[in-house]
Formats: structure tokens, C-alpha cells, sequence
């Protein structure tokens, strides 16, 4: 028998929580950082030319053999 996580305690919701105990544990100070950096990149993933170079990146040089 096999039991499925439920995508909620794979996958963060909107305030960065997994599932009904999950949560940050972030110092106060970091929150601004953290907050600042989500929404920055929010920005990035819905920019096309973002992605490409993502996609190029991804593909040309990520996890090839070290020289």
C-alpha cells in the first residue's frame, strides 16, 4: 500500500508554510530580505527573457563535467 502526499505538504502556500505545522523559522531581521527577494523573484519568472536565459543555462552548462 502506497499513501500520495497531498501537494500542501510538498508545496509551500502562499505564506511559505508546508501543510498544517509547517512554517519559516527566519529571524525577524531576514523577513524584509526574504520578502523583498520573493517579489523580485516573481519578477524574474514571469519575464520571457528571464526564462530563456534559464533554458540556455539549464541546458548548456548545468550538470555538465567540470573542467
Amino acid at each position: 500500500m502506497t499513501t500520495a502526499l497531498s501537494t500542501s505538504a510538498i508545496l509551500p502556500d502562499a505564506r511559505g508554510h508546508f501543510g498544517r505545522f509547517g512554517g519559516m523559522f527566519v529571524p525577524e531581521t531576514l523577513m524584509a530580505p526574504l520578502q523583498e527577494l520573493a517579489a523580485a523573484y516573481a519578477v524574474a519568472k514571469a519575464d520571457p527573457a528571464f526564462q530563456a536565459e534559464l533554458a540556455d543555462l539549464l541546458a548548456n552548462y548545468a550538470g555538465r563535467p567540470t573542467p
